[in-house]
């Protein structure tokens, strides 16, 4: 009680103090040097202990938190408008095409993108998705991805056959599909989110806890997995994209995790996962250049292979299926632990 009296004294439920105390690191090991049977137990006598506290009745347990009908329609149409701005651009460029000029079609283009962010910015301040502490360096390493995503093959492509040499072609469904997707993603948030404090109220120990959350997370991300790749297809089937998108898929599933995890407070893994991918990306076509050098052609080796086994698309699907998958492993252990859930 000396130690953690401000937590006590701030606390409004026992639970909000069993979270507390698991982030200064006390486990339910620890709770039994003070002979209780867990963490949960422990904060149930502090919370009761606090003389501020023993005249007044005991706190009901809040009701697992969720957002009202009105609030859930809100934040739902908010995380619908990038994926129709992306999609209104794209049926006006077909629409148009043969008919305006390049300036008008890049003037279209450049309206629909700012739009589009525009639109994406709005849907991260609000719902499931809004990130307390902002994007940060996140969104600087964001628009490398969705740019390597829209240019990168054709990029990888040229590159390996001896160039550049020319205007780098542009593959847009990856952006459609991915912006399309964003509505998915916010419903797989909050998804996770009141059902990860349903968990929280119901347990009586970090370990059930953890537990019980862990497979909700991969749930979420098989289900927002599920979701996405028919998004892409039918946006490659739209725009004329080709083989199967599994560089894009991987980036959704990168980007869904990064947001996850910074909506509950812990950004810097995500912006380390979306850091590493982007270094890889920016190696691929550095290696095969550098190989060109006399003495450094066996840089170029294994970007050569790469492509051989799986095509351009390899490259993205490589360094982002790789950050994700890396980040999945970090997120099922910080997502666990009662401390993360007590922010969102």
């Amino acid at each position: 009680m000396h130690h953690h009296r401000d937590l006590c004294e701030r606390a409004v439920s026992p639970l909000e103090i069993a979270a507390g105390l698991e982030a200064h690191g006390l486990t339910d090991r620890t709770a039994a040097r003070y002979r209780h049977r867990d963490v949960f137990s422990l904060a149930e006598e502090l919370y009761a202990r606090i003389p501020a506290r023993t005249a007044e009745p005991a706190a009901p347990e809040p009701p697992p938190p969720g957002p009202d009908s009105e609030a859930r329609a809100g934040w739902t149409l908010l995380a619908l408008l990038p994926g129709a701005a992306c999609l209104a651009t794209a049926g006006l460029l077909r629409a148009t095409e043969g008919v305006l000029g390049g300036g008008a079609r890049a003037a279209v283009t450049v309206t629909g993108a700012l739009l589009a962010c525009l639109a994406l910015r709005l849907c991260l301040g609000r719902g499931p998705l809004r990130a307390p502490e902002g994007a940060g360096r996140a969104g600087m390493y964001a628009c490398w991805l969705l740019s390597f995503a829209v240019y990168g093959e054709e990029l990888i492509a040229q590159v390996i056959s001896g160039g550049p040499d020319g205007p780098w072609e542009a593959t847009p469904a990856p952006l459609l599909g991915l912006a399309a997707a964003v509505a998915p993603a916010a419903w797989c948030a909050h998804l996770f989110t009141v059902r990860a404090h349903r968990k929280l109220t119901g347990s009586r120990a970090l370990e059930e806890f953890g537990a019980g959350v862990r497979p909700l997370l991969l749930a979420a991300v098989a289900l927002f997995l599920c979701a996405l790749l028919p998004l892409l297809f039918l946006a490659g089937l739209g725009l004329g994209g080709d083989g199967t998108p599994v560089g894009a898929a991987a980036l959704g599933v990168l980007f869904f995790l990064a947001r996850l995890l910074a909506a509950h407070g812990l950004p810097e893994p995500g912006t380390v996962a979306l850091a590493a991918a982007c270094a890889v990306e920016a190696a691929a076509p550095a290696l095969v250049l550098a190989g060109r050098l006399p003495g450094l052609e066996p840089l170029a080796v294994p970007v050569h292979a790469l492509v051989s086994a799986g095509g351009t698309g390899a490259v993205s699907a490589l360094a982002c299926g790789a950050a994700a998958l890396g980040l999945l492993v970090h997120a099922s252990a910080a997502l666990s632990r009662a401390s993360a859930h007590t922010r969102s």
